[in-house]
């Protein structure tokens, strides 16, 4: 079965995460992902990759762990996750304890979706550097990892460094919750397979018009770093909704596809989630 899920900015105007938490649940979807922007400077040095103007749910989006706590709390078996979290850009310590928290909190229901980052003059704001991100982002996760699971951790790195201490609480999931990373073939690719349990790939570079067709070398990739290609689970983010491309998708092992849903009311959220809600079950039979 293809699980599938759904993303939205969580604005003041946009429908609640409760509200929209208890739809997905109650038409099969899987999960309920909400994305980061801490804020948006104004001097705009960096253009936006979508081209054109940034949308305005790009400055308007709440936190996500408050956002999909709430989503969870009104849900039973919704999966909640994070498409995607800005770790270049946050504390460790911090964001391990609120990842631990959410997972406590939810049962073992969080996803951990993770990026590092397009926005140049936001990062720049947290005090990352553009240039070493990849790897400030790489040392905050192996730094949370141990953290995760071990009663004394520690870590020395060129970004992140400290003695042992000790923390809690864990994860519910054991050894920690899924650590998913988005971000452009054949980048994102390889940091999947380094520190990643799941990857969310980008088609817009390297060769690739669709998604599907990197797959396989994305297998080849994880069998000749040591890792096994079924260890790392593909989502697929905002796939065209084409009933005969997540059969493929689905033929490939692919296991979840998240669609987008506008920051929008409920009386325009909800006709187009029961179309997704639809096209999935025609899908899955």
């Amino acid at each position: 079965m293809l699980k599938s899920g759904i993303s939205m900015f969580f604005t003041d105007y946009s429908m609640g995460p409760g509200e929209l938490g208890q739809a997905l649940e109650s038409r099969g979807y899987e999960s309920l992902w909400a994305p980061e922007h801490s804020h948006i400077p104004v001097s705009r040095k960096t253009p936006f990759p979508g081209g054109g103007d940034l949308p305005k749910k790009y400055y308007d989006c709440m936190d996500p762990f408050v956002t999909l706590t709430a989503a969870a709390m009104a849900t039973k078996t919704l999966k909640v996750g994070t498409g995607i979290c800005l770790v270049a850009q946050r504390d460790p310590i911090q964001t391990a304890k609120l990842v631990a928290s959410i997972d406590q909190v939810t049962g073992g229901r969080f996803l951990f979706g993770i990026g590092n980052g397009w926005n140049q003059d936001e990062m720049e704001n947290h005090g990352t550097q553009m240039k070493t991100r990849h790897a400030r982002a790489r040392e905050n996760i192996e730094a949370m990892k141990e953290i995760w699971t071990k009663s004394k951790a520690e870590y020395h790195g060129e970004f992140v460094n400290f003695d042992p201490m000790m923390t809690w609480p864990k994860p519910v999931q054991k050894p920690h919750p899924p650590v998913i990373v988005g971000g452009a073939f054949p980048y994102s690719a390889r940091r999947a397979i380094r520190y990643g349990d799941g990857w969310i790939p980008q088609a817009a570079r390297g060769g690739y018009t669709e998604i599907a067709d990197m797959i396989p070398e994305f297998r080849k990739m994880c069998t000749e770093a040591g890792r096994d290609p079924a260890s790392i689970a593909i989502t697929v983010w905002f796939p065209r909704k084409e009933a005969d491309l997540m059969k493929r998708y689905m033929d490939l092992g692919v296991e979840r596809v998240v669609f987008n849903v506008e920051s929008v009311a409920a009386d325009q959220a909800l006709p187009v989630i029961d179309e997704i809600a639809e096209l999935m079950h025609k899908v899955n039979g």
